[in-house]
């Protein structure tokens, strides 16, 4: 996925500034595919070049006129062309994985304190995803489907993404604490 595609789904959830658009990269859609504010305000200018973008200047009191940006025709097409496109199955690659099993080689024991720092960091970020699923998605697993009728698209799939990711990383957690247990097997009694 190319960072523009990550921009286009943003803006078409809701049109907004390169700033607006940074901060729901480190609120939301961040936590699938991450990016510098200055990547995404050099893509955005990129993509406004390239029609797939229109901006228009918002006056604001007491600072500075901002940029709003909302998805252009072109931008939808290319956003639908990608859509429709097979991608690959990525591959796992993980550095921790490799330690762990290089760590037969040398001490495995001192490898704990890294897999706690690694536990712990994704500890933290399910932590904020369910917080945001409270935040946003206040009934978990509740559907989305208004009093008149079917479930709203976006809303469904923005959960389901965030029930993705909240799944990983209890995932990683489980497998972390049988890591942990693992090389403590391996302490100074051993």
């Amino acid at each position: 996925m190319a960072l523009e595609h990550a921009i286009l789904v943003s803006l078409l959830e809701k049109p907004g500034s390169g700033y607006e658009l940074a901060r729901r990269f480190e609120r939301s859609i961040g936590y699938f595919w991450t990016a510098t504010h200055q990547q995404i305000y050099r893509v955005l200018k990129r993509m406004e070049d390239d029609g797939w973008v229109d901006a228009r200047v918002v006056p604001q009191q007491g600072r500075p006129d901002k940029k709003e940006y909302s998805v252009a025709d072109l931008g939808r097409a290319a956003l639908s062309s990608w859509l429709h496109d097979p991608i690959e199955p990525e591959s796992v690659r993980h550095d921790l994985a490799v330690k762990i099993r290089g760590a037969a080689f040398d001490d495995p024991a001192a490898l704990i304190r890294e897999v706690e720092r690694h536990r712990q960091a994704h500890h933290d970020r399910l932590a904020r995803y369910l917080a945001g699923e409270a935040r946003d998605f206040a009934a978990p697993g509740a559907s989305a489907a208004g009093p008149q009728g079917p479930p709203d698209a976006e809303r469904e799939l923005q959960h389901v993404v965030l029930r993705g990711g909240i799944a990983y990383e209890r995932m990683m957690i489980d497998w972390l604490d049988d890591v942990l247990a693992t090389l403590a097997g391996f302490g100074p009694d051993r």
